[in-house]
């Protein structure tokens, strides 16, 4: 179905459901975006790549790009505090559901364009989204996906994880088992200051198909153990047979950390720069 018409189908449904003139989705430059109150949603799809063959894709993370509703960007405060509300804050779930279900939706629509039979989107689940949802996650947005002519497989389910969902383990892991049990691939995705001792027991209790690490802040990172930690993250990962990916590098150092470090994948501006030669695969 042509992205034009995909986008009327999905504003027909949200304006059926809702009752209401809701249309939310347009459509510019062949670029889909999404309208939620005063912000603006769109899509940046950010290439993966193998880590010994940088010119190989294997799928894309979907990052988001908001805006305010007259297309001015917001300062990083103002789009952070869309994520960051306290998890005792229930008030406001329905409405984070809704801008997840949206979110994903935009991602998914402009994903459709550069993808293939087997590729990987990473798309990121708000975990109090998963907190939210009692039961059967990931049926609304199957519909949607299948309505896309893509499967669940296509899709990996992106869970950032810190040290304050902690707590909450048991609900989280809940939710992503409804999650694999409808055929989506699981991502936790951590930075270094939340890989503790939980962090591993949660990827072992999860079994996820990729486990992906931040590079932000590792070249400040004062940790003798450091590497350790790393390659005891990628060889955890590798016995359950999932995929480990180091993201946002931006330098020959991190690069080569990755590649050490046994790291399976990688993402990030160094190996987007036109400096960068894709076919030659020295670090």
């Amino acid at each position: 179905m042509p992205l034009q018409q995909l986008v009327e189908y999905f504003n027909d449904r949200l304006e059926r459901e809702h009752n209401s003139p809701l249309r939310p989705f347009t459509i510019q430059d062949d670029k889909v975006f999404g309208n939620f109150g005063q912000i603006r949603v769109g899509s940046e799809m950010l290439p993966l790549r193998e880590t010994l063959r940088n010119s190989q894709i294997a799928g894309y993370a979907a990052h988001i790009h908001v805006t305010g509703i007259l297309g001015a960007d917001l300062t990083r405060h103002e789009s952070d505090s869309l994520k960051k509300l306290p998890i005792e804050q229930t008030s406001d779930t329905e409405a984070i559901i809704s801008f997840d279900r949206l979110t994903r939706t935009v991602h998914m629509l402009n994903y459709l364009p550069q993808s293939h039979l087997d590729d990987l989107l990473i798309l990121d689940v708000d975990p109090r989204h998963i907190l939210g949802v009692k039961a059967d996650h990931g049926a609304y947005f199957e519909e949607i996906i299948i309505k896309c002519g893509l499967k669940t497989r296509n899709v990996a389910i992106g869970l950032k994880i810190n040290n304050e969902y902690a707590r909450v383990y048991p609900s989280l892991l809940k939710g992503l088992y409804n999650y694999q049990n409808r055929g989506y691939r699981v991502a936790l995705k951590f930075d270094y200051f939340s890989l503790d001792k939980s962090a591993f027991e949660l990827i072992s209790r999860a079994s996820p198909d990729l486990v992906a690490m931040s590079s932000q802040h590792l070249d400040s990172i004062r940790d003798n153990r450091l590497p350790e930690k790393l390659n005891q993250l990628c060889q955890l990962v590798s016995s359950m047979e999932g995929c480990s990916v180091m993201l946002g590098i931006d330098d020959k150092r991190n690069a080569t950390l990755a590649r050490q470090m046994g790291f399976n994948l990688v993402q990030g501006a160094y190996f987007e720069a036109e400096s960068f030669d894709l076919i030659s695969e020295g670090l």
